[in-house]
C-alpha cells in the first residue's frame, strides 16, 4: 500500500502527512550521514592531514563535478526513483563498510574509496531530495515545508558530531556505518510507500516554448544545457542565485572557518567557538519554526536581502568582538539573519521553477554554493594567515552587507511574486 496527497489530505493550511514522514525518514539518514562523516574523518585523520584532506576531497569533487548530471537525470526520470536507487546503493555500501570490520578501515586508500562513492551519490541525491518538497507540497505550502526542513537539517547538524563521536569510541568506524544502513534502510521503507504528487511534470506553459521540452526528448548534456539556459534567462531566478552564492561565500564559512580562527587569536578558546556555532544554529532554528508556524514576509526576495543584512551586522559583531560572550550573542545575530536568508531564498528559487526544471534549478543551486564556498574558503583563509581573523570576518561582514543591498536593488527581487500563504500550519511536536 503505498500513501499519497489522496490518502493523506491535510486541512487547508497543514504541511500533508505524506511530507511530514518523509521529512521525518530524510532528516534520519542526515543524522546517520553526519555521524558517518565524523567517522570518516576520524579514522583519515589516523593517517595524517594529507589523507584527511584527501578524503574529504573525495567526497566533494565528485559531487560538484556531476551535480548538473544528477539534477538532469532525476527530472528525466522522477526525483523518486532516484533517491530510491540512491538510498539502495548507499544501503549496500553501508552495510559492507559495516561488516568490513577494523581490517580495510586502515587503508587510506579503502578511506578514499568510501569518500568518493558518498560524494557520487550525493550528486544525484542531493538535487532529487531538494527537489521532493515540492513534489509533496506544491508551491502553495513550500515556505513553510522548507522552513521545517530548515529546522530539523540545524538539529540533525547539531548532533551528527556528537553522535558520531560517541559511536567512534565504542565501536569504531564499523559501528557508525551501521548506523547510517539503519537510517539509509528507514529511509528507503518510506520511499517504497511514498508517491509524490507529480513525478513525471508536464510541460510548463509559462515558458518560452524552447524550454517546455520534456527531459525525456532531450539528450543528457541537452537537458543539461537547457536547465542552465532556465537559471541564467530567468529574471528572478539569475539574480536569486547570485545572491545564494554571494551569500554562501560570505556567511557560511564564518562558523566553520572564520570563528574557529578568531577564537584561537583572541584566546577564548573552543569552547567559546563551538558556543557561537551553537548560538548560530540555535537562532536558525527558532526563525525557522516560526516562518513554518506564523508563513514568511509577503515579498520573498526583501526578505532574504534583508536577511543577509542582518547576517552581516552578526558578523561584524563577531569581528569587532572583545570577549567571548560578545561573540556568541553576534553568533546568535549571524544565525537570524541567515535563517531569514535561506527561509526566503530556498522558496522562492524551488517555487520559481517549472515543473519539469525542478531537480536541474536544485542541482543549479547547490552548484553556485559549493563552487562559491570552495573559493571562499581559500580566500579567507590566506587572509586571516596573512592579515588576521578579525580582517577575514570583516571581510565577510562587508561582502554580506554589500550583497544585500545589492540584492534590495534588483528590480526582480523586489518584485518577486509571494507564494500564496494559507492559515497557520500547525507543526506536530516531536
Amino acid at each position: 500500500m503505498t500513501m499519497t496527497d489522496t490518502d493523506t489530505a491535510a486541512p487547508p493550511g497543514r504541511l500533508p502527512r505524506s511530507y511530514l514522514v518523509w521529512l521525518a525518514g530524510s532528516r534520519a539518514s542526515l543524522l546517520g550521514d553526519a555521524a558517518l562523516y565524523f567517522a570518516l574523518g576520524w579514522a583519515a585523520g589516523a593517517h595524517g592531514g594529507r589523507v584527511a584532506a584527501l578524503v574529504l576531497t573525495a567526497i566533494t569533487l565528485p559531487r560538484t563535478a556531476l551535480l548538473l548530471v544528477g539534477g538532469a537525470v532525476a527530472d528525466r526520470f522522477g526525483v523518486r526513483r532516484v533517491l530510491l536507487v540512491g538510498d539502495a546503493v548507499m544501503l549496500a555500501a553501508t552495510l559492507l563498510l559495516a561488516l568490513a570490520g577494523h581490517g580495510p578501515e586502515r587503508s587510506p586508500w579503502f578511506l578514499v574509496a568510501v569518500a568518493a562513492l558518498i560524494g557520487t551519490v550525493d550528486a544525484f541525491y542531493l538535487p532529487a531530495s531538494g527537489a521532493m518538497p515540492r513534489r509533496l507540497v506544491g508551491r502553495t505550502l513550500l515556505p513553510r515545508a522548507l522552513a521545517v526542513q530548515q529546522a530539523g537539517s540545524q538539529v540533525t547538524a547539531l548532533l551528527g558530531a556528537p553522535l558520531g563521536a560517541l559511536l567512534v569510541a565504542v565501536a569504531g568506524l564499523g559501528g557508525a556505518a551501521l548506523v547510517d544502513a539503519a537510517s539509509f534502510g528507514l529511509v528507503l521503507l518510506v520511499l517504497v510507500r511514498l508517491r509524490p504528487t507529480v513525478d513525471a511534470p508536464p510541460s510548463d506553459q509559462s515558458l518560452p516554448a524552447t524550454d517546455q521540452s520534456r527531459p525525456t526528448d532531450q539528450s543528457l548534456p541537452a537537458a543539461i544545457a537547457d536547465g542552465l539556459r532556465l537559471a541564467v534567462r530567468d529574471r528572478t531566478l539569475r539574480p536569486a542565485l547570485l545572491l545564494t552564492s554571494a551569500a554562501a561565500a560570505s556567511l557560511l564559512p564564518v562558523v566553520s572557518l572564520v570563528s574557529p580562527l578568531l577564537a584561537r587569536e583572541r584566546g577564548w578558546g573552543a569552547q567559546a567557538a563551538g558556543l557561537v556555532a551553537g548560538g548560530q544554529s540555535a537562532a536558525i532554528i527558532a526563525v525557522s519554526l516560526l516562518i513554518a508556524r506564523r508563513g514568511p514576509l509577503r515579498r520573498p526576495g526583501v526578505g532574504a536581502c534583508g536577511g543577509l543584512c542582518v547576517a552581516a551586522v552578526g558578523v561584524a559583531g563577531l569581528a569587532a568582538a572583545s570577549g567571548a560572550a560578545t561573540a556568541v550573542a553576534a553568533g546568535a545575530v549571524l544565525g537570524l539573519g541567515s535563517g531569514l536568508f535561506a527561509a526566503h531564498i530556498g522558496p522562492l528559487v524551488l517555487g520559481r521553477a517549472p515543473e519539469s526544471h525542478l531537480a536541474r534549478v536544485q542541482s543549479v543551486l547547490t552548484l553556485v554554493q559549493s563552487a562559491a564556498l570552495v573559493a571562499a574558503n581559500n580566500l579567507l583563509g590566506s587572509i586571516a594567515e596573512e592579515r588576521g581573523a578579525a580582517v577575514a570576518a570583516a571581510v565577510c561582514a562587508v561582502a554580506a552587507a554589500v550583497s544585500g543591498l545589492a540584492g534590495l536593488a534588483s528590480p526582480a527581487l523586489r518584485a518577486a511574486e509571494p507564494v500564496p500563504v494559507p492559515a497557520p500550519v500547525s507543526v506536530p511536536a516531536r
